[in-house]
């Protein structure tokens, strides 16, 4: 058997903060199943008996130690993704805009005209789409009485 590149030598506060996360399970399954892993590595289980275990590859197994001797992690890295069009304050201003009575001569408001309003009031420094408040109206429960 090989010898692990990033062996686990847990101190006792580590082990007991790990074995809390397995033990009350209110973490993603992911997070509780690197704490388990890290556990076993502690306690001399290869990465082999582990991946069996978990149903995972070897890779895996080195993979959790490895990140957890490097930056002591269990949790995911934050994923880059496009920031939102709307923060909170202007898509609460969207909403009661929505919510509010339409232009005269219109039964409702539009998505288009919706949009048209913010960059007008000067809600948002840059015009959007009109599926961008849909989408946005969209995640709102909505009591039209």
């Amino acid at each position: 058997m090989r010898k692990q590149d990033y062996p686990i030598r847990l101190s006792e506060i580590e082990r007991i903060e790990l074995e809390d996360i397995v033990r009350k399970g209110e973490h993603k399954a992911r997070v509780i199943r690197r704490a388990q892993t890290l556990l076993w590595s502690d306690r001399g289980k290869s990465d082999l008996e582990i991946a069996e275990l978990h149903g995972v590859t070897p890779l895996t197994v080195a993979k959790t130690r490895e990140r957890w001797v490097k930056e002591q992690a269990l949790e995911d890295r934050p994923r880059p993704g496009r920031k939102p069009r709307l923060d909170g304050k202007q898509e609460a201003f969207l909403v009661a805009l929505a919510c509010s009575d339409a232009p005269d001569g219109r039964e409702s408001w539009t998505m288009q005209m919706l949009a048209d309003k913010l960059v007008e009031l000067e809600v948002i420094d840059e015009p959007i789409s009109d599926e961008t408040v849909r989408l946005h109206l969209q995640k709102k429960p909505s009591n039209p009485g």
